[in-house]
């Protein structure tokens, strides 16, 4: 039986979407360090869970460990889903002396600064960018790369905390804002303009042995802007071409730089106008945005089991075959407070009701989120990529959300 460790800090949905595939592999038994009890479904999922004050402290995680270990036997493996647990839980491993990717491997990917510079020693093609500790530096920047120009913590996760910069009045205030200093630095980035596409990928020691390309529409940064926009991710059935061909071997080359040798992998990147690529930034983790649910219609697999199986059984099972396109539309609309109403739910069910197979409606009372993925969903499949394409424009055209 093998001992797997699953940490988060509170046991959501996506928990258990998660742990409910590692519990599912032969000779499992699921335990947990959290920050909240399981309750109800998720905590049937786990034989016993500790918890702790703070997972995002790697002491804690090796104290929950252990008391974990002492009950059940030896771990054998510690894993998390979340962008911000990726550097307490390489710690921990290291402490513990389990497998996965250390403190080290860790770092290059979370602190966006480094990353780049491993991609620019290896001649993978991305951002120009500075480290800003003063205003002075900010100015420095822009005299080299001219605006626009986007600012973002270091260790920044999806659009959080990101200025896209455009003139010297917006520049001042958002060092109003930010801050730079020596103990508070802010990461300053060229602004890649172009299509902004995804690529993920399934590693193991180091080899690409599943990979996936989806794009935007429009990218997350003007959603982020824009609150009013209903934001679309297109995953098409066919990625065969120079184009992405291209995309692969620069996602192959960037997991290469930094020296991953297993993990799942989300790669944002970019087609500039003049046909040029370009990574935006990669991440060691499950996507977010509803894109594993993409990848498993798209493939017609269960990706969160394939994750589950990467991890634990340090297995790929391909070959993954396209079988389908597939793609979401995040619902939202313009305005504050809370969900009034929702129009075109019936004319879209009638219209495109045969296409969607997973949706999460935005529910009347409920708050607005702040996040770009909006108060629900709508997804849809189908084997043709234009009528996965007119689906979602129909989606985010048909339905509105109003607030008050």
């Amino acid at each position: 039986m093998r001992h797997v460790v699953f940490v988060a800090p509170y046991p959501l949905q996506t928990t258990l979407r998660f742990s409910a595939a590692i519990a599912s592999l032969d000779r499992v038994k699921l335990t947990g360090v959290f920050q909240q009890k399981p309750q109800g479904e998720v905590a049937a999922l786990f034989a016993n869970v500790a918890l702790v004050d703070n997972v995002f402290d790697p002491a804690q995680v090796v104290d929950g460990v252990r008391s974990l270990e002492a009950l059940h036997g030896p771990a054998h493996r510690v894993l998390g889903i979340l962008e911000e647990l990726q550097g307490a839980l390489a710690q921990a491993r290291q402490v513990l002396g389990l497998p996965g990717i250390d403190p080290a491997t860790s770092h290059r990917f979370r602190d966006k600064g480094v990353m780049k510079r491993a991609l620019e020693a290896a001649s993978v093609p991305c951002a120009r960018h500075a480290r800003l500790r003063s205003a002075r530096d900010a100015w420095d920047f822009i005299d080299e790369v001219g605006f626009p120009v986007v600012l973002k913590p270091p260790a920044g996760a999806g659009c959080r905390a990101t200025w896209r910069v455009s003139s010297p009045q917006e520049l001042a205030e958002a060092l109003r804002d930010t801050r730079p200093s020596a103990q508070r630095e802010v990461l300053a980035e060229e602004f890649l303009t172009g299509s902004e596409y995804t690529f993920e990928t399934l590693t193991l020691d180091g080899r690409v042995g599943f990979h996936h390309i989806g794009r935007y529409y429009p990218a997350p940064l003007e959603v982020m802007e824009k609150p009013w926009i209903q934001w679309c991710i297109l995953c098409p059935r066919d990625i065969s071409g120079p184009v992405f061909d291209q995309a692969r071997g620069l996602g192959q080359a960037t997991i290469a730089a930094l020296g991953l040798g297993t993990s799942i992998t989300h790669m944002e990147w970019f087609r500039r106008p003049d046909g040029r690529l370009a990574v935006g930034e990669i991440a060691a983790r499950p996507p977010g945005a509803q894109i594993v649910d993409l990848m498993s219609q798209v493939h017609d697999r269960d990706m969160h089991l394939e994750w589950a199986r990467l991890m634990v059984d340090h297995e790929i099972r391909g070959p993954y075959q396209r079988k389908f396109a597939a793609g979401v539309a995040f619902l939202r609309g313009l305005g504050e407070g809370r969900v009034a109403k929702v129009e075109g739910l019936d004319e879209a069910q009638r219209k495109l009701g045969h296409l969607v197979v997973r949706a999460q409606l935005p529910q009347v009372g409920a708050p607005r989120r702040p996040g770009y993925e909006g108060e629900g969903y709508a997804m849809v499949r189908h084997p043709d990529t234009n009528v996965v394409k007119e689906a979602l424009f129909e989606l985010i055209t048909t339905v509105k959300v109003h607030y008050a």
